[in-house]
Parts: structure tokens; C-alpha cells; sequence
């Protein structure tokens, strides 16, 4: 299985370079246009001098956003604020409650019309039982 090693990681570090060419937006490619590296690490990438040629010289590299992660971190610090002082989550709050009131209100007064239904048809007056029945009285 050893002797097979050396093999894969010429293989890996082959396959590495060329997705990682064939990805690279043509302003990031320096010294030759994208196509000739292509052909660089296609051709050269049996002995490794293609791939690694790429991957010094190639491509203009960048550090992400400040280096290194400790570096990232401490210039990304998020600011969490708690939702007792967070102003917007307590309009929400106030927003969400007056929705819930109105939705309240409005399921009462149909539950009051409904009972007075019910209470109608059960004592068989037609408008209600304080009210007389028209045609009497």
C-alpha cells in the first residue's frame, strides 16, 4: 500500500491544481494567461513541476480578510445584543401582541354572537329572549 503513496499524492496535488486554475477568476492569474497554465499543469503534472509552478507563481494570493483566523476574529467581532435592550425585538414584541389582542376581541364577539344563537334557538324566540316576538304585544 506504501508504494501506491507517493503516486496519489502526485495525483492529488495534480488534481488540486487544476480545479484550483480552472476556478481562479482570470484577474487573479498571473504572469501567462489562464489557458497556457492550464496547459502547464496538464503537461508538467507527472513530475510535479506544473502543479507547484501554479501554485507559487500562478495565482495572485491573498490573505482572507486579515490574515490569519485570530486576526479575522478580532476584526469581526459581532455585537449581540440582548433581547431586553434590543429595541426592534420589543416593537415586534408590542406589534405581535397588539395582533394578538385584535384576533382576541374578534374571536370573543363571535363566540358572544354564537352563544346568543344558541340561547335563541333553545328558548324558541326568534329575536332573543328579552325581546317580545313581533305580531305580540
Amino acid at each position: 500500500m506504501l508504494r501506491y503513496l507517493p503516486f496519489l499524492l502526485v495525483l492529488a496535488l495534480w488534481i488540486y491544481a487544476f480545479i484550483d486554475c480552472v476556478n481562479t477568476p482570470e484577474s487573479q492569474v498571473r504572469g501567462l494567461p489562464k489557458v497556457v497554465w492550464v496547459l502547464i499543469i496538464l503537461l508538467f503534472g507527472e513530475v510535479l513541476v506544473g502543479p507547484i509552478v501554479w501554485l507559487v507563481a500562478g495565482k495572485v494570493r491573498q490573505p482572507a480578510n486579515g490574515g490569519t483566523p485570530s486576526q479575522w476574529h478580532r476584526n469581526h467581532r459581532t455585537t449581540w445584543v440582548a433581547p431586553d435592550d434590543n429595541p426592534e425585538f420589543l416593537k415586534s414584541l408590542k406589534d405581535e401582541n397588539t395582533k394578538d389582542e385584535a384576533l382576541l376581541k374578534d374571536w370573543e364577539a363571535d363566540l358572544r354572537r354564537r352563544e346568543d344563537e344558541l340561547r335563541r334557538k333553545e328558548d324558541g324566540s326568534p329575536n332573543g329572549p328579552d325581546e317580545t316576538p313581533p305580531g305580540k304585544g
